[in-house]
């Protein structure tokens, strides 16, 4: 009988021996097993740190997008049948002009837009293809972009266009529109004929195109008695053309001034600008004109 106690008692003493055993290793990790615990906590750290890294990019790419199509502004002006500035709707400033420069980029259009810059008045750029075959023609009108003026179309080789096939008119402006955009990653969106004369054919191309055709309510600085800088300065901030038979103001709320690359209008733009201004007129930006996109 002490025998078989004896042998029981053996038995339980080794049974708890084990579990306590069992019990210690499982307490104590062994150095493999804490290596792969580490490894596994390598290995979600590196997932974290490019799921960290991949939304930095993507911010970064957001950023980017925003910067090069910064939101649209709400258009407060129209361009009307005679070719004004009218407000869209009541309590926009009607005491506007717009200010226009064709014949781009010549010889003196950057010039005039850091001048206007400088100033910090707005105008609209109206570029002939034939005026960016070099790569220094078409690195000045990226430069004109990228100061914050609109480039329109003014055709290839300023033509009169109802003189023209309509091949021929849509080759005109097509052409030109594609230039622009291959320089400064957009199309323009406002076309004005050559010598203010269009057709129903390049008026039909301009709206297909998603241009706004847009003539001018004066300007001087072709006439030869206004080619000086001081009758040129005179003439635009007055409104009138007394050697060219204008004997009465064109200067009204809305004018569309037309003005061209010139050496005498390059020296009296600064002066055109603050005489405007004088009289209580503001240069509208044209990034406020409606378009045809809305």
């Amino acid at each position: 009988m002490k025998k078989a106690i004896l042998m029981v008692t053996f038995i339980l003493t080794a049974l708890f021996i084990v579990a306590c055993g069992a019990d210690k290793e499982n307490a104590q990790p062994t150095n493999a097993d804490k290596a792969k615990e580490e490894k596994k906590d390598d290995q979600q750290q590196e997932k974290q740190n490019e799921a960290d890294k991949e939304e930095a990019n993507q911010e970064d790419k957001s950023d980017g997008k925003q910067e090069e199509n910064p939101e649209k502004q709400t258009p407060k002006y129209q361009v009307s049948e005679n070719a004004t500035i009218v407000p869209i709707s009541e309590g926009t400033n009607e005491k506007v002009v717009l200010l226009t420069i064709d014949d781009v980029p010549d010889k003196h259009a950057l010039e005039m837009a850091k001048t206007l810059k400088d100033l910090n008045a707005n105008a609209i750029f109206f570029v002939n293809g034939h005026f960016l075959e070099t790569q220094e023609q078409k690195d000045m009108l990226k430069e004109i972009h990228e100061m914050g003026f609109v480039i329109g179309n003014h055709t290839y080789s300023h033509p009169k266009l109802p003189d023209l096939s309509e091949q021929e008119q849509t080759e005109e402006i097509v052409r030109v529109s594609d230039q622009i955009e291959k320089i400064i990653g957009e199309r323009p969106k406002f076309f004005r004929a050559p010598h203010g004369m269009n057709s129903d054919h390049s008026k039909q191309v301009a709206k297909e195109q998603g241009m706004v055709v847009m003539n001018w309510t004066y300007g001087y600085d072709y006439f030869a008695p206004y080619q000086d800088a001081n009758k040129l300065t005179e003439a635009m901030v007055s409104g009138e053309g007394p050697e060219v038979d204008v004997t009465y103001s064109l200067l009204k709320p809305g004018a569309n001034l037309l003005m061209h690359d010139r050496e005498w209008t390059n020296k009296a733009l600064a002066d055109i600008v603050k005489g405007l201004r004088d009289k209580g007129y503001e240069m509208v930006d044209p990034k406020l004109i409606q378009t045809l996109d809305g």
